[in-house]
């Protein structure tokens, strides 16, 4: 499993996910049909989000599994900005999905 920290245009997002990869392009149709085609992605160490969130983390993990494979973690974007220093938060990935579903990255 894997936590992301997403700056999208609709505000800050804490995302958990069975995909390997923020890039994967599974991940970015699932993102894209929940209107974030655009965002900045940093990863999140996992334990440090489980501790932040506690059981709140537990319960939106409880049915995360590979063919159910993304959950949101938070989308209060003012809570997660307080819940993590951008010094906790992973190289920044810059990820743009055209419509036509084909990735950009810088």
């Amino acid at each position: 499993m894997k936590a992301y920290f997403l700056f999208t245009a609709g505000g800050p997002l804490v995302v958990l996910t069975s995909y390997d990869s923020v890039e994967n392009s599974e991940l970015l149709k699932k993102l894209r049909s929940k209107g974030i085609g655009k965002f900045i992605a940093c990863e999140v160490p996992v334990e440090l989000a489980k501790a932040r969130y506690g059981g709140h983390f537990d319960v939106v993990c409880q049915n995360l599994h590979e063919t159910d494979d993304l959950r949101v973690l938070d989308y209060n974007g003012e809570r997660a900005y307080k819940n993590f220093s951008f010094k906790e938060l992973g190289r920044p990935i810059y990820c743009e999905v055209e419509e036509s579903a084909q990735l950009r990255t810088a």
